[in-house]
């Protein structure tokens, strides 16, 4: 049976049960989160006769895929998998190369006896993008895709972005008044949020490979960016700072893990101020930049191109005002919250720096809205419009 991908639609062409199945196969892919990455989360599950016989996810980069997990621990328990259905969150991968720390699945797959294979979503990945399904095929099993295509791809946004679009995924995080300000006329910018908004938002640093600020929010908040309030690993910690102004005293340069701090930086920048940074322990990262480039700060393109080759596949972009400004602009975002306090600041500094737009009908529009109430605070959460960014 070859896949139907375009008719009938998904829910007739699936049962109840098989939802069910790859529901259970999505909860599982998500105990993966913040450890797996530059690889996708995966969850997997073995079933035949409606019991599952094994479930598997991927635990950690390097770790064994969630499809090997699931082989295992069916097999662990003495089942035979001869005519099974296995439930994956993506499709297996189908290739080998030296960066890769596991076999293909799809060999796995095929030997062990396994029938039938349901798969969410196809891989973005230019060595994988239907080929393992099609070699699942070739060998005879029958392959279905496309159940809870849209919940199951919702676990990888950085990791379907950076291979479909080519860079990282950029979620936006701004904590505002409700007059639009991020920090008062004096400059303190602590804490416009309660505890409770700042927990989802370490849980977001948790969650995604780096939080980004420019120089001016590292030099005026002095910020450590890591994750404390709740359990997880720290991301990335990336700071813009074209001419290498940022102090050697900030509290970035402190920490224990302070290889994780990551000066982007101007190739034109005085060679001396790198040495100092260098010997912090945090590493840099230069940007060519041309001369109506250097006027304008750093060509976010090139900077997020740069992350990308260092395995980063999503971004938590946390100020200041000219950062944001930039990077709605020039387009390049995917997701922004907007946590709103019950608070005026009058004058004081705005949350967004960029030409404002010439009417209504020609501001920036977000999809896919979803406003929440966290005790006395509002989250609104949009995607972009994207045009052909």
């Amino acid at each position: 049976m070859k896949r139907t991908d375009t008719a009938p639609p998904a829910q007739e062409r699936f049962s109840l049960q098989d939802s069910l199945f790859m529901r259970r196969a999505i909860s599982l892919a998500r105990r993966g989160e913040g450890k797996t990455s530059p690889n996708p989360l995966v969850g997997a599950l073995l079933v035949k006769g409606g019991v599952i016989l094994g479930e598997g996810w991927h635990r950690r980069f390097g770790a064994l895929h969630a499809e090997a997990e699931a082989v295992r621990a069916a097999l662990s328990k003495g089942h035979s998998l001869t005519g099974a259905s296995l439930y994956c969150t993506l499709e297996p991968c189908c290739f080998t190369s030296p960066e890769k720390h596991q076999p293909p699945c799809t060999d796995l797959i095929v030997q062990s006896g396994i029938r039938r294979v349901i798969i969410a979503n196809t891989d973005p990945h230019r060595r994988v993008n239907g080929r393992g399904i099609r070699l699942l095929e070739g060998a005879g099993l029958v392959v279905e895709t496309g159940l809870l295509a849209q919940e199951a791809e919702e676990l990888n946004p950085g990791f379907f972005t950076f291979h479909r679009r080519g860079r990282p995924y950029v979620h936006l995080k701004i904590a505002q008044s409700l007059d639009g300000g991020i920090a008062a006329g004096g400059g303190d910018a602590r804490w416009i949020t309660g505890e409770s908004c700042r927990k989802i938002v370490h849980r977001l640093r948790a969650s995604l490979d780096a939080v980004l600020v420019g120089r001016g929010t590292a030099q005026a908040d002095d910020p450590e960016l890591t994750v404390r309030l709740v359990r997880g690993r720290n991301p990335l910690r990336v700071v813009l700072d074209s001419r290498l102004l940022l102090s050697p005293a900030a509290r970035l340069f402190q920490l224990p893990d302070r290889g994780k701090t990551l000066i982007v930086h101007s190739r034109a920048a005085p060679v001396g101020r790198a040495k100092k940074i260098q010997k912090s322990g945090a590493a840099l990262v230069s940007i060519e930049t041309s001369p109506e480039e250097k006027r304008c700060g750093l060509p976010l393109c090139k900077v997020l191109a740069a992350l990308g080759e260092r395995g980063v596949r999503s971004v938590l972009v946390e100020g200041g005002a000219e950062v944001f400004g930039s990077f709605l602009r020039e387009g390049l975002w995917d997701k922004i919250s907007v946590f709103i306090a019950p608070i005026l600041l009058g004058k004081g500094r705005k949350c967004v720096e960029a030409p404002g737009a010439a009417s209504v009908a020609g501001a920036l529009h977000l999809k896919n809205v979803v406003i929440k109430k966290i005790g006395n605070y509002i989250l609104m959460e949009g995607h972009n419009v994207y045009g052909n960014n």
